[in-house]
């Protein structure tokens, strides 16, 4: 199970972008419209929130403290399209563990709560092995009872994208995202290139191609 997140953010057009990408990385998100509906979730504190400023009803440096107050160590990224200098500095100062100023790329708040959750917690993100596969994610080795299997870092990369999201139809975008990043330029074709060749050498993998999507993995 992945890292749970609260997502405070009104505008509803992003609220529905940004949830979309986070859960693509198989994080649990809970999004609210209101500061209300926010601090009503707060006896169940998640792993990390990301909070906007500019709320309808609370303050976003009101709902800020409260949510230090109740658990200063949860992580917090604010995000604002206000002053940024000055909202920033606030920010900072009440708690926030990172600022984004508005706007910016869905990818880049995605980074930057990656990297704050491993900041927080450590680099021991969960992920499901897959019998009779053994994965570590941090060691990046995978082994078939005592045999180590030798994988290419982009194959690494399917390999755990496809055990974060056991029995989920990916599409060949949200995979060539996850592994190549929005930036790359290219066909997605080198998508069923890389599951041919993990495929190959994994054949155990039970990959299911949904034709005209993308794949699948099921626990066999």
């Amino acid at each position: 199970m992945g890292f749970k997140i609260y997502l405070v953010e009104d505008d509803k057009n992003l609220n529905l972008v940004l949830t979309s990408y986070l859960e693509k990385e198989n994080w649990q998100i809970s999004s609210f419209f209101t500061g209300e509906e926010a601090k009503k979730a707060m006896s169940t504190p998640p792993d990390l929130w990301i909070l906007d400023i500019m709320l309808p009803d609370i303050d976003g440096y009101q709902l800020l403290q409260e949510i230090k107050l109740s658990n200063p160590n949860i992580p917090v990224i604010f995000i604002s399209a206000r002053d940024a200098d000055i909202d920033r500095v606030l920010g900072l100062e009440l708690g926030s563990d990172d600022y984004l100023p508005k706007p910016f790329l869905p990818r880049e708040l995605v980074i930057r709560t990656r990297n704050l959750l491993e900041r927080t917690y450590g680099s021991n993100f969960q992920i499901q092995n897959i019998p009779p596969y053994i994965i570590d994610e941090n060691s990046r080795w995978v082994k078939l009872e005592d045999q180590l299997i030798d994988l290419t870092s982009k194959e690494f990369d399917l390999l755990v994208y496809f055990a974060k999201n056991i029995g989920l139809a990916l599409s060949r975008e949200q995979i060539l995202q996850s592994i190549w990043g929005s930036d790359y330029f290219g066909t997605d074709r080198v998508v069923d290139d890389l599951v041919r060749r993990l495929r190959k050498k994994m054949p155990l993998l039970n990959i299911e191609t949904i034709y005209g999507y993308g794949y699948r993995m099921i626990k066999s």
